[in-house]
C-alpha cells in the first residue's frame, strides 16, 4: 500500500484515455509561447534602459580598471549588438519567474496530487535563488575576479577589454551563479519525489565534489582558477546544506503496518 493517491486525471484526456504524444507537444508548445511572450515583454523594458543596464553591469569591472580607462568596441555595430543582448537577457531575468511557473506546469501532470501544492513555492524559491546567485556573482566575485585579471597589467601589457567581450563573460559568470544557486531546491525537489535521500546525497559526496568542479570550469570561461574557486566554493556548500535540507525535509517512507500486509496477502 501507499500513502500517495495519483491524480486519475493526470495526463489523460477528458475520455480517460492517456494522453498521446502529440498532446504532449502541443503542451510545451503552449507552454512556450507563454514564456516568449514573456521574455519579448521584458525585452522591450530592458532594451529602453539598456544602456543604464550596462552601465551597472560595467561598475566592477570599472573600479578594477586604472581611472580614465574605458571599454572599447571594435566593429561599427558593436554597441547596439552588445545593447541587444543587454535587452535580450534582461528580459529573460524579468520573466524568470514566468518561465519557472511554465516549467513547473509542465511537469506538473505527471505528479502525485500531494505534491503540486509545491508549485508556488518552487516558482518563489527558484527565482529568489537563481537572483540570489546573481548578485552573488556581481557583488563578491566579479570584484575579486576582475581585479585580479587586470592586475596582470603593466607598464609593457595594457588591458582594453571590449564591451562584447565583457558582456557576455559577465553574463555567462551571472548564469552560472545563478544556476548554482538553484542546487539545494533542484536536489530538495528530487528528495520529495522519491528520487534521492540524504544517505544517498552523503555516499555520493565524493563524486559530488568531483562534478562540482567540473561544472565549475565548464561555466566560467577561460582557465581563471579564482573565478572557478568562487563558483565551486558555494557549490560545496549548497551542496552539504542540501543534504540537511533533504534529511530535515524529506521523511523515509515508512513499511506497510503489518495488519495491512496481511490484509494484501489476503486479498491477493
Amino acid at each position: 500500500m501507499t500513502d500517495k493517491n495519483p491524480d486519475p486525471d493526470n495526463h489523460k484526456e477528458p475520455g480517460g484515455a492517456k494522453m498521446p504524444f502529440t498532446q504532449h507537444l502541443k503542451e510545451l508548445r503552449r507552454r512556450l509561447i507563454f514564456c516568449f511572450i514573456g521574455i519579448g515583454l521584458g525585452f522591450g523594458v530592458c532594451y529602453y534602459f539598456s544602456q543604464e543596464i550596462f552601465r551597472v553591469l560595467m561598475i566592477p569591472l570599472k573600479e578594477a580598471l586604472p581611472e580614465g580607462e574605458k571599454l572599447i568596441y571594435t566593429s561599427l555595430p558593436g554597441a547596439f549588438i552588445v545593447y541587444l543582448k543587454v535587452g535580450f537577457w534582461g528580459g529573460v531575468i524579468l520573466a524568470s519567474p514566468v518561465i519557472f511557473h511554465q516549467l513547473w506546469g509542465f511537469v506538473a501532470p505527471g505528479l502525485y496530487q500531494n505534491e503540486k501544492r509545491y508549485v508556488v513555492p518552487f516558482v518563489f524559491f527558484s527565482t529568489a535563488l537563481f537572483l540570489l546567485g546573481g548578485f552573488f556573482g556581481y557583488f563578491l566575485a566579479f570584484p575579486v575576479g576582475f581585479k585580479f585579471l587586470v592586475s596582470f597589467s603593466d607598464e609593457y601589457v595594457r588591458a582594453l577589454p571590449s564591451i562584447n567581450e565583457y558582456f557576455s563573460f559577465a553574463l555567462m559568470l551571472l548564469f552560472g551563479f545563478g544556476l548554482v544557486f538553484e542546487l539545494p531546491l533542484i536536489l530538495v525537489f528530487l528528495g520529495k519525489v522519491g528520487l534521492v535521500n540524504a544517505r544517498m546525497l552523503s555516499r555520493g559526496r565524493k563524486w559530488a565534489v568531483l562534478i562540482i568542479f567540473i561544472v565549475a570550469g565548464v561555466l566560467t570561461p577561460g582557465p581563471d582558477v579564482l573565478s572557478q574557486a568562487l563558483m565551486a566554493g558555494p557549490l560545496l556548500l549548497f551542496y552539504e546544506l542540501s543534504i540537511i535540507l533533504v534529511r530535515l525535509m524529506v521523511r523515509p517512507k515508512q513499511p506497510a503496518p503489518e495488519m495491512d500486509k496481511e490484509a494484501d496477502a489476503a486479498t491477493s
